[in-house]
């Protein structure tokens, strides 16, 4: 199962990393960039190891819930009623709705695996049972897995300048969240930043649950 497992891994890495580099749709850029972090997830998977459940549950859970605010942030921004996808009109999104943009960026921070967020954690803990489990493929998925971050991060930095540091284009506003979608983003974004700074009892939690009993 190993060099099976190696080459799924290596491909989603890569193969997910590649098309959210060239993505200018936000949604695909997200989508895309799910590929790459599903390819972060199987990296743990090579170690064969009862440790990568515990850290196939935290990271499904930390960016499964970063993933969930980051869409519905992106759903709020719109130009004349019609959501507003293209990279483009994101520019400058920052200096208008400083609140909503501040949020975005840290999600995307996560999703780059910047310390004290949830995604630095959850990389840490997926890429750890492969380096100390996973023999020399285990080494090697993890330096390709931290080479891939490494461009997905520059992926999320550069919308992070796109918002703040580039003067706004066209008629882009970010609506006002309904009560259902301010709850979603409030807690995502609490759970990312908690995530990463307290991660002990979810990696707990994990941990127990990562317990099989056998009869």
């Amino acid at each position: 199962w190993r060099p099976m497992m190696f080459g799924v891994a290596v491909l989603t890495m890569v193969v997910g990393t590649v098309l959210a580099l060239t993505q200018t749709d936000i949604k695909r850029l997200l989508a895309y960039s799910s590929i790459a972090h599903a390819g972060f997830i199987i990296v743990a998977l090579v170690s064969f190891d009862r440790s990568a459940v515990e850290g196939v549950l935290f990271y499904v859970v930390a960016y499964g819930i970063s993933t969930i605010a980051a869409f519905a942030i992106v759903n709020l921004v719109r130009e004349r009623d019609a959501e507003a996808t293209h990279l483009s009109q994101w520019a400058g999104l920052g200096r208008r709705h400083p609140w909503i943009s501040t949020a975005f960026a840290l999600l995307m921070l996560a999703f780059a695996g910047i310390p004290l967020t949830s995604g630095f954690t959850a990389k840490v803990a997926a890429f750890m049972p492969a380096l100390e489990h996973g023999g020399l493929a285990g080494v090697v998925l993890v330096v390709i897995g931290v080479l891939m971050s490494a461009i997905t991060a520059f992926v999320y930095i550069r919308l992070i300048v796109l918002m703040f540091f580039t003067e706004p284009a066209g008629e882009v506003t970010a609506a006002t969240p309904a009560t259902m979608s301010l709850a979603v983003i409030v807690v995502g974004v609490i759970v990312t930043i908690a995530l990463g700074v307290f991660p002990g009892p979810l990696l707990e939690l994990a941990e127990q649950s990562s317990v099989f009993i056998t009869r």
